[in-house]
């Protein structure tokens, strides 16, 4: 690896550390009855309202239509993404290091499978809550009606309006993957640049002795 594909894989890594401080998915819920609308922040580690009260709202909201509610601690997935986003900025950090190529290689292709693994596990959590409906319970019911929010953009849900989008920490994330794979680039253009360098500089001692 070049030094420049070494700095590249070192930011991409510290980046990373920026999921432990700041949201990494944002979803929003805006209807006449609530304007100033009501929101909820999904990090690494825990779910919470984008207001103090919100996440309760929002509970509240789900149980007239028969969802369940929304528990941090009883989602497994909190649990162990700060284990996996550490192990990724440890082992990011020893690439960078190390200068390894096939290991630079290595760690885009496993960070690429984690988050396509992430979004699905999202997805799957969306559509567990918006359509495993206790309809027996519920006060509001609309047949054939799921409540499943949008991965990314924005969907009519009743009388809200749903928007799910990267907050921060997505957006850090992208860009962390954007630098690896850009130190990816810049290490296999280095190394033909200095093959092609050697074999100049072979070649003009040969042509000196000669």
């Amino acid at each position: 690896m070049t030094r420049l594909a070494r700095t590249l894989m070192a930011v991409a890594a510290v980046l990373l550390g920026v999921l432990f401080v700041t949201p990494l998915w944002s979803v929003r819920l805006v209807a006449p009855q609530y304007p100033e609308g009501l929101g909820m922040n999904i990090h690494v580690n825990s779910v919470k309202g984008l207001k103090e009260n919100d996440l309760q709202s929002i509970n509240g909201l789900n149980h007239y239509i028969g969802m369940k509610a929304i528990e941090p601690d009883t989602i497994p997935e909190l649990k162990y993404m700060p284990w996996i986003v550490a192990g990724l900025i440890a082992t990011g950090l020893g690439v960078a290091a190390l200068g390894r190529r096939r290991l630079l290689v290595a760690w885009v292709v496993g960070f690429a499978l984690v988050s396509l693994a992430g979004l699905w596990d999202f997805m799957r959590w969306e559509h567990d809550y918006g359509s495993n409906l206790d309809l027996e319970h519920a006060i509001i019911k609309v047949p054939g009606m799921t409540y499943d929010p949008p991965l990314i953009g924005s969907k009519q849900l009743l009388n809200f309006r749903a928007t799910s989008y990267p907050a921060a920490g997505g957006i850090a994330a992208g860009l962390s993957m954007l630098l690896a794979a850009g130190a990816v680039f810049v290490s296999y253009r280095g190394g033909k640049t200095t093959k092609r360098s050697r074999a100049k500089a072979a070649a003009a001692r040969v042509a000196h002795v000669v």
